[in-house]
C-alpha cells in the first residue's frame, strides 16, 4: 500500500487536502481514485489508514480512518557527512534514511569539493526513502556547517564514531562490541579524507571512538553505508529484529 509522509495531525475522521505534488503522484502517477486507500504518517501520531475523497483535476482530499501502527522512536543515531559530489551525496541521504538515521548533518572540511547543495532536493530524497522503507518518521537534514564549528560545540553526552581512514584504529565491529547504546553520531569524511588538523581535532574529543572500516579505501557513500550497518547491528534496532 502507498505510504505518504504528511505534516497534518492524524486522527480518526480528520480530513485535509493533499499537497499539489502528492495529489499529482496519487491520482496521476499511481492512478488512485475515489475511496482508494493509502497509509499516512507524520513522525508524531503513528501510522494511519486513509482514503481518497473529492478526487478532481485540482487535487484530492485525504480522509483519515483508523490507526495501523503506534508511533515508535528509533535509535538516537546521527550521521555527519562531509559534503561530496551530488550523486554520491544523494545516495548517502537515501541509504541513511533506509538505515534508520534520526538526523543528518552536512559538514564542510578542508578537502570538501562538491557541487551546489539543494537541501530541498535532499530532504525530498530522505522523505521518499522513509515512505518506502516503512519507518514512521523522516530524518531531519541540516547544514552545511564547518566541521570545526561542529566539533567545537560537541556535546559530551553523545559518542562519536569516527571512521578514520588512516588505518591505525581498531576494526569497527570489534570496537563497537564493547560499547553501549545511547546517543551516537557517525562521522564520514570527504573523498580526499580529513586533513591532519581535522583528524587531530576529532581524536581530541573525549567521546570519540576512532575505528577502521577495513583494509580497502572506501568512497564516502560506501563508508557511510558500512558504518551505519555496523552500528545498527551492534548497538541499534537490528538487535533482536
Amino acid at each position: 500500500m502507498i505510504r505518504l509522509h504528511v505534516a497534518a495531525d492524524l486522527r480518526a475522521g480528520a480530513g485535509f487536502e493533499a499537497g499539489p505534488d502528492q495529489a499529482h503522484y496519487l491520482t496521476r502517477v499511481m492512478r488512485l481514485s475515489e475511496n482508494d486507500e493509502l497509509l499516512l504518517f507524520n513522525g508524531r501520531d503513528g501510522e494511519w489508514r486513509a482514503r481518497l475523497s473529492d478526487v478532481g483535476k485540482r487535487g484530492c482530499v485525504l480522509i483519515v480512518t483508523d490507526a495501523t501502527r503506534a508511533q515508535v522512536i528509533g535509535p538516537d543515531l546521527e550521521l555527519i557527512i562531509a559534503v561530496v559530489k551530488r550523486p554520491r551525496l544523494e545516495t548517502i541521504i537515501e541509504k541513511a534514511a533506509e538505515l534508520g538515521v534520526r538526523d543528518i548533518r552536512l559538514a564542510t572540511t578542508a578537502r570538501t569539493n562538491a557541487d551546489h547543495i539543494r537541501l530541498d532536493r535532499l530532504q525530498a530524497i530522505a522523505t521518499e526513502a522513509s515512505e518506502q522503507t516503512g519507518r514512521l518518521d523522516v530524518p531531519a537534514l541540516s547544514g552545511p556547517v564547518r566541521l570545526g564549528d561542529i566539533l567545537s560545540a560537541w556535546p559530551a553526552t553523545r559518542r562519536l564514531l569516527f571512521c578514520d581512514e588512516a588505518g591505525d584504529a581498531p576494526p569497527a565491529a570489534e570496537a563497537l562490541a564493547g560499547e553501549a547504546p545511547g546517543a551516537w553520531a557517525v562521522l564520514i569524511g570527504p573523498e580526499g579524507g580529513f586533513s591532519p588538523a581535522e583528524r587531530t581535532a576529532v581524536r581530541s574529543i573525549p567521546s570519540a571512538l576512532p575505528v577502521s572500516l577495513g583494509p580497502r579505501i572506501l568512497r564516502a557513500d560506501t563508508a557511510a553505508i558500512a558504518a551505519l550497518t555496523l552500528w545498527q547491528s551492534q548497538l541499534g534496532d537490528w538487535r533482536g529484529a
